[in-house]
Protein backbone atom coordinates (compact mmCIF):
# COMPACT_ATOMS: atom_id res chain seq x y z
CA UNK A 1 0.00 0.00 0.00
CA UNK A 2 1.37 3.15 -1.06
CA UNK A 3 2.57 5.41 1.93
CA UNK A 4 -0.04 8.76 0.81
CA UNK A 5 -2.61 6.39 2.50
CA UNK A 6 -0.87 6.45 5.34
CA UNK A 7 -0.59 10.14 5.31
CA UNK A 8 -3.85 10.67 4.77
CA UNK A 9 -4.57 8.78 7.68
CA UNK A 10 -2.37 10.11 9.87
CA UNK A 11 -3.59 13.83 9.17
CA UNK A 12 -7.46 12.69 9.78
CA UNK A 13 -6.55 11.13 12.43
CA UNK A 14 -4.45 14.62 14.23
CA UNK A 15 -7.03 16.77 12.48
CA UNK A 16 -10.26 15.05 14.85
CA UNK A 17 -7.71 13.82 17.76
CA UNK A 18 -5.02 15.41 17.84
CA UNK A 19 -1.07 14.57 17.36
CA UNK A 20 -0.93 12.29 20.97
CA UNK A 21 -3.52 10.27 19.55
CA UNK A 22 -1.78 9.38 16.31
CA UNK A 23 1.27 8.98 18.14
CA UNK A 24 -0.58 6.71 20.92
CA UNK A 25 -2.11 4.38 17.72
CA UNK A 26 1.01 3.83 16.20
CA UNK A 27 2.87 2.90 19.50
CA UNK A 28 0.13 0.23 20.20
CA UNK A 29 0.34 -0.24 16.95
CA UNK A 30 4.21 -1.21 17.22
CA UNK A 31 5.01 -0.01 13.75
CA UNK A 32 7.73 2.34 12.50
CA UNK A 33 5.29 5.44 11.85
CA UNK A 34 7.43 7.07 9.57
CA UNK A 35 5.75 6.91 6.15
CA UNK A 36 6.73 8.43 2.78
CA UNK A 37 3.85 9.06 0.41
CA UNK A 38 6.01 7.32 -2.22
CA UNK A 39 6.57 4.49 0.06
CA UNK A 40 5.60 1.31 -0.27
CA UNK A 41 4.36 -0.86 3.06
CA UNK A 42 2.35 -3.96 3.55
CA UNK A 43 -1.00 -3.95 3.59
CA UNK A 44 -1.19 -5.45 7.17
CA UNK A 45 0.31 -2.22 8.48
CA UNK A 46 -2.51 -0.39 7.67
CA UNK A 47 -5.13 -3.16 8.96
CA UNK A 48 -3.11 -3.53 12.28
CA UNK A 49 -3.74 0.30 12.76
CA UNK A 50 -7.01 -0.06 11.74
CA UNK A 51 -7.70 -2.79 13.79
CA UNK A 52 -5.80 -1.28 16.56
CA UNK A 53 -8.14 1.73 16.23
CA UNK A 54 -10.96 -0.08 16.44
CA UNK A 55 -9.86 -1.75 19.90
CA UNK A 56 -9.24 1.65 21.20
CA UNK A 57 -12.55 2.88 20.26
CA UNK A 58 -15.13 0.17 20.40
CA UNK A 59 -15.59 0.32 16.56
CA UNK A 60 -15.33 -2.47 14.30
CA UNK A 61 -12.61 -2.23 11.81
CA UNK A 62 -15.25 -1.67 9.05
CA UNK A 63 -16.21 1.45 11.02
CA UNK A 64 -13.04 3.20 11.30
CA UNK A 65 -11.99 2.32 7.55
CA UNK A 66 -15.30 4.22 6.94
CA UNK A 67 -14.55 7.08 9.28
CA UNK A 68 -11.36 7.54 7.65
CA UNK A 69 -12.44 7.42 3.82
CA UNK A 70 -15.34 10.16 5.40
CA UNK A 71 -12.56 12.35 7.03
CA UNK A 72 -9.94 12.20 4.00
CA UNK A 73 -12.47 13.36 1.76
CA UNK A 74 -11.34 17.02 2.02
CA UNK A 75 -8.08 16.15 2.24
CA UNK A 76 -7.77 14.38 -1.20
CA UNK A 77 -10.02 17.66 -2.16
CA UNK A 78 -7.39 20.14 -0.83
CA UNK A 79 -4.56 18.24 -2.29
CA UNK A 80 -5.95 17.07 -5.49
CA UNK A 81 -8.47 19.79 -6.30
CA UNK A 82 -8.23 19.33 -10.35
CA UNK A 83 -9.90 15.59 -9.51
CA UNK A 84 -13.09 17.34 -8.09
CA UNK A 85 -13.45 20.65 -10.49
CA UNK A 86 -15.77 20.02 -13.53
CA UNK A 87 -18.09 17.84 -11.60
CA UNK A 88 -21.70 19.06 -10.59
CA UNK A 89 -21.82 16.77 -7.41
CA UNK A 90 -20.66 13.27 -6.20
CA UNK A 91 -22.28 10.89 -8.72
CA UNK A 92 -20.14 12.53 -11.81
CA UNK A 93 -16.90 12.32 -9.08
CA UNK A 94 -17.65 8.93 -8.15
CA UNK A 95 -17.86 7.70 -11.91
CA UNK A 96 -14.65 8.80 -13.03
CA UNK A 97 -12.92 7.04 -10.46
CA UNK A 98 -11.89 4.34 -13.15
CA UNK A 99 -11.03 6.38 -16.03
CA UNK A 100 -9.69 9.73 -15.04
CA UNK A 101 -8.39 9.33 -11.00
CA UNK A 102 -6.82 6.02 -10.90
CA UNK A 103 -5.19 6.25 -14.19
CA UNK A 104 -3.57 9.61 -12.51
CA UNK A 105 -2.96 7.90 -9.27
CA UNK A 106 -0.58 4.97 -10.77
CA UNK A 107 1.48 7.52 -12.43
CA UNK A 108 1.78 9.86 -9.04
CA UNK A 109 2.72 6.65 -7.04
CA UNK A 110 4.06 4.06 -9.17
CA UNK A 111 2.75 0.46 -8.14
CA UNK A 112 -0.63 1.74 -6.69
CA UNK A 113 -2.44 -1.26 -6.78
CA UNK A 114 -6.03 0.59 -7.17
CA UNK A 115 -9.37 -1.37 -6.77
CA UNK A 116 -11.56 -1.42 -9.58
CA UNK A 117 -15.56 0.01 -9.90
CA UNK A 118 -18.31 -1.56 -12.22
CA UNK A 119 -20.87 1.31 -12.16
CA UNK A 120 -24.73 0.39 -13.05
CA UNK A 121 -28.10 2.07 -12.18
CA UNK A 122 -30.89 0.27 -10.34
CA UNK A 123 -34.74 0.35 -11.55
CA UNK A 124 -35.09 3.38 -8.78
CA UNK A 125 -32.02 5.67 -10.34
CA UNK A 126 -29.19 4.35 -7.06
CA UNK A 127 -26.41 3.73 -8.63
CA UNK A 128 -25.01 0.00 -8.14
CA UNK A 129 -20.97 0.25 -7.43
CA UNK A 130 -19.28 -3.14 -7.68
CA UNK A 131 -16.07 -3.61 -5.90
CA UNK A 132 -12.70 -5.69 -6.89
CA UNK A 133 -9.46 -5.49 -5.03
CA UNK A 134 -7.49 -8.22 -3.10
CA UNK A 135 -7.61 -5.89 -0.20
CA UNK A 136 -11.13 -5.82 0.62
CA UNK A 137 -11.36 -2.19 2.05
CA UNK A 138 -14.99 -2.02 0.84
CA UNK A 139 -15.87 0.12 4.18
CA UNK A 140 -13.12 2.59 2.68
CA UNK A 141 -14.70 2.68 -0.22
CA UNK A 142 -17.78 3.75 1.73
CA UNK A 143 -16.29 5.97 3.47
CA UNK A 144 -14.82 7.26 0.47
CA UNK A 145 -18.70 7.73 -1.04
CA UNK A 146 -19.64 9.15 1.51
CA UNK A 147 -17.07 12.45 2.05
CA UNK A 148 -17.61 12.42 -1.76
CA UNK A 149 -21.65 13.30 -1.07
CA UNK A 150 -20.61 15.60 1.96
CA UNK A 151 -17.80 17.58 -0.33
CA UNK A 152 -20.57 18.30 -3.23
CA UNK A 153 -23.41 19.04 -0.32
CA UNK A 154 -25.13 15.97 -0.88
CA UNK A 155 -26.48 13.50 1.11
CA UNK A 156 -26.54 9.16 0.27
CA UNK A 157 -27.53 6.05 1.88
CA UNK A 158 -25.38 3.44 1.41
CA UNK A 159 -26.43 -0.55 1.22
CA UNK A 160 -23.93 -3.41 1.06
CA UNK A 161 -25.49 -5.81 -1.44
CA UNK A 162 -22.65 -8.83 -1.43
CA UNK A 163 -19.66 -8.22 0.49
CA UNK A 164 -16.32 -10.19 -0.17
CA UNK A 165 -15.34 -10.29 3.07
CA UNK A 166 -18.55 -12.86 3.48
CA UNK A 167 -17.27 -14.71 0.24
CA UNK A 168 -18.67 -12.91 -2.64
CA UNK A 169 -16.28 -12.67 -5.70
CA UNK A 170 -16.61 -8.71 -5.71
CA UNK A 171 -18.77 -5.88 -3.35
CA UNK A 172 -21.96 -4.84 -4.51
CA UNK A 173 -22.76 -1.27 -2.85
CA UNK A 174 -25.91 0.57 -3.40
CA UNK A 175 -25.83 3.96 -3.22
CA UNK A 176 -29.25 6.57 -3.07
CA UNK A 177 -29.21 10.10 -3.41
CA UNK A 178 -31.42 11.60 -0.52
CA UNK A 179 -33.14 14.48 -1.84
Amino acid sequence: MKGVIFNLLEEAVVLEHGPDTWTDLIDATGVDGAFTSLGSYPDETLLALVDTAAAATGKTPSDVLRWFGTAAMPLLAERYGVFFTGHSGARSFILSVNEIIHPEVRKLYSGAGCPHFQFSTDAEGAMIIGYQSPRRLCALAEGFILGAAAHYGEQVTITHLACMLDGSPLCRIRVRWVE
